[in-house]
C-alpha cells in the first residue's frame, strides 16, 4: 500500500508531462497566428486576409502599382447668376428690378487615371464638364495644366491631357474576367484626401441604375463595397494585379457620402472609348439595330419559351445590321461572340465594345432552337463609315457659332448657338432660317458646338429643336437625323 502511494503520483505526473509535450508539438505544427516583437519586446500582430482557397491577399502591391498612376483633377469654371437688382434701391423702386448674370466662379474636384506615359489621362465626363481651366495634381505633388482631348456624355467618360512624359500609368485589365467576391481596391482623392486607397469586393455586374438620360446611354456597373465618396469620381478601380478594371463614378446613397455601395465603368467599355477619342476625337459607336427588353418568366410564359436565358428582339430596325442577316422580333439573343447576355445592360455592354464595320458572333434562340449568324455591326446613321468630329454638325448644313452673353441678356435666355449660314441639310429642311438660335434639343440645353454634337450623336429617328429668333420670336422644329 505505501508502495502504490508512492508510484500512482509518479506516474500520474509521467502522463501529465507527456500530454503538455505532444499538446505544444502540436501547435507549433499547426499556428493560427505570428506575433513579431522588436527589441523592445513589444508584440506585433501582423493580420492578413485569406481567400476561400486558403491564399493570403496582400492589397500592398496593387496599392502601390496603382496609386501613382492616379491623380487629383481640380476645375474651375464660371456660371452665370441671375441678379434682378440695379443695386441702387431707388432705381429698383421708380424702375423696377432689372435682370441680369452675375458670373460666379465654381471650385471643382476629381480623380483621374494616367493610361499612357505621354499624359492621356482617362476620367469621367462630370469631372471635367464645363470646366474653363483644368489642374492636375500628380501623386509626387507636380502640376500641370490640361487639356479636354474628348468627352462621351453617354458612358459619362472624358480624356483630358497633359505636356510630360515618361509618367507612370496603369494597364487596362479585362473586366469581362471579374468575378463576384473578388477583391479590389479603389484608389481617389475623396473629400480632397490625395491617394486614398479603399478595398471591397464586386458584389454586382453589368449594374444598372438609370443615371444616363440618353438613348445610347450605357450603364453596366461594377458594383463594389469599396469606400467611394465625392472626389472619387474618375479614379481607378483596379484588382489585386493592380491593373485598371473600372472607372469609379457613382455612390448609392441618400446622404451623398457613401453608404455600402459604389459603382465603376467596367474597362471593357473605358478602355474602348479612350482609345476612340484618343484616335478619332469621337466614340465610334457600334449599332445592332434592335429593341430589347428583360425576359422574365412572364414573357417567357407568354410566348412559351423554356429557358430564361437570353435577351428578347422587341423590334427590328429598318435597314439595320440585324434586319441584314436575318434576324426576327421575338428572337431572343443568348451570346456575343462566346459571352452569354442575360439582361439588357450586359448586351450593351458587349456591343459597346466594338465599332462600326467590326464583325460579331450572334447566337440566338429561336422557337427553342439554337442559331448563329455573323453581323456587321453599322454606325448610328446605317453605314460603315468613321464619324469624326463636327461631323454630325455639318449634316445639317449650318455653319454655327456660339452666342455672346449681350444677346444672351437682351433675349432673356441663358444658352445657345447661332445658325449664321445655311446651306443644303437637315435644316434647311426642316425650315430653320439663318440667325436662329438653337437653346435646346430633346429638351436639353446647347451651349456650344461640341455639345450639339454630342446630343445629336446619343440621339436617333427625329428630334425637337427649340430656339428663338433675334427678333424675339420663339419657334420649335422637329427634324430627322
Amino acid at each position: 500500500m505505501k508502495a502504490n502511494r508512492v508510484l500512482y503520483p509518479i506516474l500520474y505526473s509521467i502522463i501529465g508531462g507527456l500530454i503538455v509535450f505532444f499538446s505544444s508539438q502540436l501547435i507549433v505544427s499547426n499556428p493560427q497566428s505570428v506575433v513579431y516583437s522588436s527589441n523592445d519586446s513589444t508584440p506585433y500582430h501582423l493580420t492578413s486576409f485569406t481567400t476561400s482557397a486558403g491564399e493570403q491577399t496582400d492589397f500592398t502591391y496593387a496599392a502601390e502599382i496603382s496609386v501613382h498612376g492616379v491623380v487629383h483633377v481640380k476645375t474651375k469654371s464660371v456660371r452665370s447668376q441671375p441678379n434682378y437688382s440695379f443695386g441702387n434701391p431707388l432705381f429698383d423702386y421708380f424702375f423696377g428690378p432689372q435682370y441680369k448674370q452675375e458670373s460666379q466662379p465654381v471650385m471643382g474636384s476629381g480623380s483621374g487615371v494616367i493610361i499612357s506615359k505621354d499624359g492621356y489621362i482617362l476620367t469621367n465626363n462630370h469631372v471635367i464638364d464645363r470646366a474653363e481651366n483644368i489642374e492636375v495634381v500628380l501623386n509626387d505633388k507636380r502640376t500641370f495644366d490640361a487639356k479636354v482631348i474628348g468627352t462621351d456624355p453617354s458612358t459619362d467618360l472624358a480624356i483630358i491631357k497633359i505636356d510630360e512624359d515618361n509618367l507612370p500609368f496603369i494597364l487596362f485589365g479585362n473586366s469581362d474576367n471579374v468575378k463576384l467576391g473578388e477583391w479590389v481596391l479603389a484608389v481617389g482623392n475623396p473629400f480632397n484626401l490625395n491617394s486614398t486607397v479603399t478595398a471591397g469586393i464586386v458584389s454586382a455586374k453589368a449594374r444598372n441604375i438609370n443615371i444616363y438620360n440618353s438613348n445610347y446611354a450605357i450603364e453596366a456597373f461594377i458594383q463594389t463595397d469599396a469606400a467611394v465618396n465625392p472626389g472619387n469620381s474618375g479614379g481607378a478601380l483596379v484588382n489585386l494585379s493592380g491593373e485598371l478594371i473600372g472607372i469609379n463614378t457613382a455612390i448609392a446613397s441618400q446622404t451623398g457620402s457613401f453608404a455600402g455601395y459604389s459603382f465603376a465603368i467596367p474597362s471593357a467599355i473605358a478602355q474602348k472609348v479612350a482609345l476612340d477619342i484618343i484616335e478619332y476625337g469621337e466614340v465610334q459607336r457600334a449599332i445592332l439595330g434592335v429593341t430589347i427588353s428583360e425576359l422574365t418568366a412572364e414573357r417567357a410564359k407568354e410566348k412559351n419559351i423554356k429557358e430564361l436565358k437570353g435577351v428578347l428582339i422587341e423590334e427590328i430596325a429598318k435597314e439595320s445590321a440585324a434586319e441584314e442577316v436575318g434576324l426576327k422580333k421575338g428572337d431572343i439573343i443568348l451570346e456575343i461572340n462566346g459571352v452569354a447576355v442575360n439582361s439588357p445592360n450586359q448586351l450593351q455592354e458587349q456591343i459597346s465594345k466594338y465599332r462600326p464595320k467590326d464583325k460579331i458572333q450572334i447566337a440566338i434562340n429561336r422557337s427553342d432552337k439554337r442559331k448563329q449568324y455573323e453581323v456587321t455591326l453599322r454606325n448610328m446613321r446605317g453605314d460603315f463609315e468613321i464619324v469624326r468630329p463636327n461631323e454630325i454638325a455639318e449634316v445639317l448644313g449650318a455653319e454655327l457659332k456660339e452666342v455672346d452673353s449681350n444677346m444672351l441678356r437682351n433675349l432673356g435666355i441663358k444658352n445657345g448657338i447661332q445658325v449664321t449660314k445655311l446651306k443644303d441639310g437637315k435644316l434647311k429642311e426642316g425650315g430653320i432660317k439663318e440667325g436662329f438660335i438653337i437653346t435646346r434639343i430633346n429638351r436639353k440645353n446647347v451651349t456650344n458646338v461640341k455639345e450639339l454634337n454630342q446630343i445629336l450623336q446619343s440621339e436617333s429617328g427625329g428630334v425637337l429643336i427649340e430656339g428663338i429668333y433675334p427678333s424675339g420670336v420663339v419657334a420649335y422644329y422637329a427634324i430627322g437625323l
